[in-house]
């Protein structure tokens, strides 16, 4: 199919979503509904589903209706034919690993929220308020006028942008992380309820590593420039233990942090109460106005009462005090699937085709 087309700047860009019937593209289908900038025209899926309505074929799982204007979307094979310049993919690992750098040779720009590439020296692991220069390893990639971008793992987004403050302010060194993750984490069908009702998994297959990685990388600096540009790891350790528990959505985190210099509570507390994105990031359709929200009392945060938070998009911490071990301690919570996944792929979204990086000349409306 021909490459996409430049057109008029009134007009929004059309999206495709990849793996559009489970957990995260279900997300990224409603938060896509009514978007100022995007138009959802594809919804992909397995090649069993393809020909039928979106409606028909998806077992839906949120508040409410399928979006009519998604309803009605007749479901595609996925395929790497270059005929969408954006693609939001919620795909499984393995049809990631095989899918998202064709369909980038392709023509298209995939926003990937799967693993496979995240960690590949020439892929932009990108949370917008955090690492938005990381986004010039573009230009080192070989994938002629598309590209490939990715969105941290659920528990890695809420960790850094709860770290991020902190690591600005005073430099973080190290961090002991143990992580309470909703069900919904697991994907569609999920965890059978005879395992996760009364009962905790202190178990979840390659979490671990992906919390003990990402972090470094996302709080690591950009060097070089052009086709030479990587990404030099901060120099952060972290101690990660990952737990399934049965609360459906919002991933907490109990984090113990070390900094580089002593400093007080107070002064960690003013550190996350001042920081705020970057001004271009700050007007993103998706911002939240505060990326981080420090939370009063003794009890917060708490996933039923605080994972809806600025839409989902803000990441809330609470009950900060001294840790006998490091520094100091506290809590950290995320909606897992919506900043920790779609709605955090379609700010990184939002940020991308602000600064026209969309193939084909998109830009959105009234730039």
């Amino acid at each position: 199919m021909p490459p996409p087309q430049t057109v008029s700047k009134r007009a929004r860009i059309p999206v495709g979503v990849l793996g559009a019937t489970g957990t995260v593209g279900q997300r990224l289908v409603s938060l896509l509904d009514g978007h100022p900038w995007f138009e959802l025209t594809a919804v992909m899926a397995s090649e069993r589903s393809a020909g039928a309505p979106y409606g028909e074929v998806v077992s839906w799982h949120l508040p409410g209706e399928v979006p009519a204007a998604a309803a009605t979307l007749p479901v595609r094979a996925a395929a790497p034919d270059g005929s969408l310049p954006l693609l939001l993919s919620a795909l499984t690992t393995e049809a990631a690993a095989s899918l998202e750098r064709p369909c980038a040779q392709a023509g298209s720009l995939v926003v990937s929220n799967a693993s496979p590439h995240r960690m590949d020296a020439d892929v932009p692991l990108v949370i917008p308020e955090v690492n938005p220069g990381h986004l010039a390893l573009l230009q080192a990639q070989h994938l002629g006028s598309g590209g490939l971008v990715t969105n941290p793992n659920c528990s890695s987004i809420g960790v850094t942008l709860a770290l991020a403050p902190l690591a600005q302010a005073f430099g973080v060194q190290a961090a002991h992380v143990v992580t309470m993750q909703a069900v919904s984490g697991a994907g569609l069908p999920g965890v059978p309820s005879l395992v996760a009702l009364d009962n905790v998994l202190p178990l979840i297959p390659g979490e671990e590593d992906k919390l003990e990685t990402e972090p470094a990388r996302l709080l690591g600096t950009l060097v070089g420039s052009g086709r030479s540009a990587r990404v030099e790891p901060a120099e952060l350790r972290i101690s990660a233990q990952c737990n399934r528990v049965a609360v459906t959505d919002g991933h907490l985190a109990c984090i113990s942090v070390q900094l580089a210099r002593r400093v007080s509570e107070d002064a960690v507390a003013q550190a996350w109460n001042d920081w705020r994105a970057p001004a271009d990031v700050a007007a993103l359709p998706s911002a939240p106005a505060r990326p981080v929200v420090l939370l009063p009392g003794d009890d917060s945060p708490q996933p039923r009462l605080h994972r809806d938070l600025a839409g989902g998009m803000a990441v809330s911490v609470g009950r900060l005090r001294p840790c006998p071990l490091l520094q100091h301690r506290f809590v950290a919570l995320v909606h897992n699937t919506v900043r920790g996944a779609a709605g955090g792929a379609l700010l990184l979204a939002e940020l991308l085709a602000a600064r026209g990086q969309v193939p084909g000349g998109w830009t959105p409306p009234g730039r």
